[in-house]
């Protein structure tokens, strides 16, 4: 499902315009990104976790020459999903 099948999907689940859906997705896509990137985690009911990890350095190879190299540290994002998730993954 992309996004314009879920736009749809939840216009036509709570009678609200695909204009309004979109706003809300915009706006809450935007959040997200503001709270992650300044750090903090955001819990979305039902879904999961979004939150920052730290990845440590580490020494890695170059794939064409097979020289070390050096990977700096750096912050990723990271999701954990909620149990509720992951059973309607594994389900049928």
């Amino acid at each position: 499902m992309n996004q314009a099948d879920l736009i749809e999907k939840i216009a036509a689940d709570t009678g609200l315009t695909k204009t309004d859906v979109k706003k809300v997705l915009d706006a809450q896509t935007a959040t997200v990104h503001e709270v992650v990137g300044a750090g903090g985690e955001v819990t979305l009911h039902g879904i999961g976790k979004v939150s920052v990890a730290q990845r440590k350095a580490r020494t890695g190879r170059n794939p064409s020459t097979g020289e070390a190299i050096q990977i700096a540290a750096k912050k990723v994002p990271s999701f954990s999903a909620v149990k509720a998730l992951k059973d309607a993954a594994n389900q049928g």
